[in-house]
């Protein structure tokens, strides 16, 4: 299967997900607007999810992929096997004990780390407080997924673990649809959903090891021992960790932040909604796939591949990223209008949140660089470097935070996300240039300003044409009218940056038909692997 089409398979999967993902959003802001219990209730989620990301899909996306690869080529399935159940033992054993401490001490955890703010008022401090204590067990399921997805990801079984995400927005949305239909009250709602997410959790954790048992590894529950194997696992996962959910420790601290102020927690979370689906969609799918792919190519000594495979994640990465990032700098408000604004999201809501998703937008070309640059560091086993990087830039977030926020409050936070965002991305490609591991490549050099002018010239156009459509764009038009001139505007859009794109040499038909036929270089039996009918 060539690289491009490893990267569909993950990011259609994705796409679905995150179009879940906004019915849920649609729903949820109709049903609580930027309430108190929509603060509740994302500040709630916020702390399972930053775990997951910082212990579970950071170190195991990163860290257990490597040596799981390796294990398979060293010692078969069957030492793979063996490799997989010593950490599935430890891995049970830690997060057992995470959860029993994390339940006891909730309260203080809100009140102290995750929201300071809303100690003065004490019924949000208590639904955020119950709602978390109900939503934790959601981290153990989720870590144990992502060790099992890292599995198939190694096994070139990319789809279950791209999908199970999706049945986390399809439980919630029929959550909140059932709630609308019941006539339930806000804090019913906060409760029904806090559950739900729990038994996503449960859903999603079934569905890869399903998976895994197809692929023909059956994990028996091992007891807990550092093996050497798990002692150079822990080594690589901990810095590993912490780089791969940076995003999340900058936004775990952000929610901190604006939880001082009402309303500011669930606007970052609305417009976040939105950037995460280009940042999903095509980021998610090229760290997913590049990590396994680019390991292979350096154990097997193929330095020219590795090289090649970095230009050609980051090339596909920009060309499909520059646009997205100009329309959402450009189109903001009737994106988010025509997303939520409905129920209690009022259009005061819809301007505060398309000025942060606008601002956003300039940061997501860097977000998706960042993914394609870790691996570069990953796939050498070093973990060491991109974790100092990730916390040079949480300084800068967190110091530029804390300056902006009186004044520009939830505007102020997502200015300071995405300069720590550019700061690390341009740090790791720095260094990976320095250390000579990012193969010169002219092409690639020359046909990335020709994509920036394709993308200036559709946000120019864009930026005309929703002033001259303003009326059919705005709160007074029906929903109907809106979508239409919104879809079409997205459209004439494509059209502009792709006729560009070409015409410069930005992109050009050869270079794409030469990513759809090309094979990456795989280990001895990959194919064997690939010709295998996909039971996930």
């Amino acid at each position: 299967m060539s690289l491009v089409k490893k990267f569909a398979t993950v990011g259609g999967a994705t796409l679905g997900s995150r179009i879940f993902g906004f019915v849920r959003e649609t729903f949820m802001a109709a049903a609580l607007g930027t309430g108190p219990v929509a603060d509740a209730f994302n500040t709630a989620f916020r702390l399972p999810n930053t775990f997951r990301r910082l212990f579970a899909e950071g170190a195991f996306n990163s860290a257990f992929v490597p040596l799981f690869a390796k294990e398979i080529e060293a010692r078969g399935m069957d030492g793979a096997r063996r490799f997989s159940e010593e950490v599935f033992g430890v891995l049970f054993t830690v997060l057992l004990f995470l959860t029993i401490a994390m339940e006891l001490a909730m309260p203080f955890i809100v009140r102290e780390l995750i929201a300071p703010g809303f100690a003065n008022d004490p019924a949000k401090f208590a639904s955020t407080v119950t709602f978390a204590t109900i939503m934790f067990p959601y981290l153990a399921c989720m870590s144990l997924a992502a060790m099992m997805a890292g599995m198939l990801n190694s096994l070139h079984r990319y789809f279950a673990a791209a999908i199970a995400p999706v049945f986390l927005n399809v439980i919630l949305i029929g959550v909140l649809a059932y709630a609308w239909y019941g006539g339930q009250d806000a804090i019913a709602v906060g409760y029904s959903l806090s559950w739900g997410v729990l038994a996503a959790g449960l859903v999603q954790l079934a569905i890869v090891w399903f998976a895994v048992r197809s692929a023909g590894i059956r994990i028996g529950l091992r007891r807990p021992r550092l093996t050497a194997n798990v002692r150079r696992l822990l080594v690589l996962a901990l810095p590993a960790a912490i780089t791969g959910g940076i995003t999340q420790i900058n936004l775990l601290i952000n929610t901190n932040i604006a939880s001082a102020k009402s309303g500011a927690v669930s606007s970052l979370v609305y417009a976040d909604r939105i950037y995460q689906l280009p940042l999903g969609v095509v980021g998610i799918a090229v760290a997913t796939v590049l990590l396994p792919e680019l390991s292979r190519a350096l154990r097997a000594g193929n330095l020219s591949e590795a090289s090649n495979l970095q230009n050609r994640s980051v090339e596909f990465t920009l060309f499909l990223t520059l646009p997205a990032a100009a329309a959402l700098l450009v189109m903001s408000e009737p994106i988010v209008r025509l997303l939520f604004e409905r129920g209690k999201f009022s259009q005061e809501s819809t301007v505060v949140v398309g000025h942060i998703l606008a601002i956003y937008g300039l940061g997501l070309p860097a977000f998706v660089l960042i993914k394609a640059f870790i691996p570069g560091f990953f796939a050498r086993e070093d973990t060491r470097t991109p974790m100092i990087f990730a916390a040079i830039s949480v300084v800068v977030n967190v110091s530029l935070a804390l300056t902006l926020f009186p004044t520009l409050a939830a505007s102020g936070i997502a200015t300071a996300e995405i300069i720590a965002g550019w700061v690390n991305a341009v740090l790791l490609f720095a260094t990976l240039v320095w250390r000579g591991h990012w193969g010169r490549d002219i092409p690639l050099l020359t046909r990335i300003p020709r994509l920036v002018i394709a993308a200036a010239i559709m946000a120019a156009a864009l930026h005309f044409a929703v002033q001259w459509l303003a009326v059919p764009l705005s709160s007074a038009a029906p929903l109907l009218t809106r979508a239409i001139t919104l879809c079409g505007l997205v459209a004439a859009a494509m059209v502009i940056y792709f006729a560009f794109a070409f015409a410069l040499g930005g992109a050009s038909l050869g270079m794409i038909r030469r990513s759809l036929k090309r094979r990456a270089a795989g280990a001895p039996g990959e194919a064997a692997v690939n010709q295998e009918p996909d039971a996930s």
